[in-house]
């Protein structure tokens, strides 16, 4: 049964010493992850309490916990937006309710995003980009080379190829792509590891907020910009420009793998239907892999080619007009 607004309320004056809350709304949906309500305090602040409601969303807050607490002050400064703050805990039914400071800003859903929203976005990824590894390696968080990655790459093609459903051409395609070493070869960053357009909040076509931060890693950055690549060819163009303003051109390999990253999303998604035995969603992915096929069946004869020149986004225009978009 979820719980009211009030009871988290309630709780929320248990984790958070001082706190006087005046005010509460539930947010979210019923039946979600979580039981959520967003608080006022006395003195006008707001803060929002979430208590998950299932073991994947429970292990989700407790990696972004430690994510946040990796964020100090000082790498915060570094950010173009706001970033939450943990306020307090309390246990609460074999689990915890944790308590955040809360961001403001709304959700834009992608298909109603505006070009400089998406150049606003393609700044803030790159602006965590920027941040140096230590941030991460010294709270212990995942470090991954890029041979590391690739073969993540490689390990994911070969359990997708084991359930026999990935139709030849376009596993065809994924092993070329894996060939390529020119297309690998980056230098690891500090990454966001689960963004999609649900993570930005935003106002006045600028971000002014992240949240879940559960994925924070060192590794391959094209994993934050995967997403972007099934968004639609002009946002992409946006987002990467933005990005490149920022970052310059030195992974000149980042949007081609962004685009196979985005692509192997559908053979996650088919390998979490195998494991769950859901045939919806093996018949989901079956479709949205033969889409991927019909549409870049020109291509599958021909290897990605390396950049070995400046980021040219017209060169990769027809292989993100191609790219579905996929469940996260």
């Amino acid at each position: 049964m979820a719980r009211s607004h009030l009871t988290l309320a309630a709780l929320a004056t248990s984790a958070v010493a001082g706190l006087d809350v005046v005010g509460a709304q539930p947010v979210g949906s019923r039946g979600g992850d979580y039981d959520a309500a967003i608080l006022t305090g006395r003195d006008g602040r707001h803060w929002i309490i979430r208590v998950p409601r299932t073991e994947r969303a429970e292990q989700e807050q407790s990696a972004d916990l430690v994510a946040l607490r990796a964020l100090s002050a000082g790498v915060r400064a570094r950010l173009p937006f706001t970033v939450s703050t943990f306020a307090g805990q309390v246990p609460v039914d074999g689990t915890r309710a944790i308590v955040s400071e809360f961001v403001y800003g709304s959700k834009v859903p992608l298909g109603a995003m505006s070009f400089d929203l998406a150049a606003s976005i393609g700044e803030a990824i790159a602006a965590i980009h920027a941040l140096p590894p230590t941030v991460v390696v010294d709270a212990g968080l995942p470090s991954h080379s890029s041979v590391e990655s690739l073969r993540a790459v490689v390990a994911l093609m070969d359990r997708a190829a084991a359930t026999g459903l990935v139709p030849a051409a376009l596993l065809a395609r994924w092993e070329r792509a894996a060939e390529e070493a020119t297309i690998w070869q980056f230098t690891p960053t500090v990454v966001n590891g689960s963004l999609s357009s649900d993570s930005f909040l935003s106002a006045d076509s600028a971000v002014t907020g992240m949240i879940g931060w559960h994925g924070l890693r060192v590794g391959d950055p094209a994993t934050d910009l995967q997403w972007l690549a099934a968004s639609g060819q002009d946002l992409a163009d946006a987002a990467f420009a933005a990005y490149g303003r920022v970052r310059g051109t030195v992974d000149r390999q980042l949007r081609t793998r962004a685009s196979i990253l985005s692509e192997l999303e559908v053979a996650r998604w088919l390998l979490h239907g195998t494991e769950t035995r859901s045939t919806e969603i093996v018949d989901d992915a079956v479709q949205m892999m033969s889409a991927i096929v019909d549409e870049v069946n020109s291509d599958l004869m021909s290897p990605l080619a390396p950049r070995t020149g400046p980021l040219d986004v017209t060169e990769v225009e027809e292989l993100l007009e191609r790219t579905p978009r996929t469940a996260s």
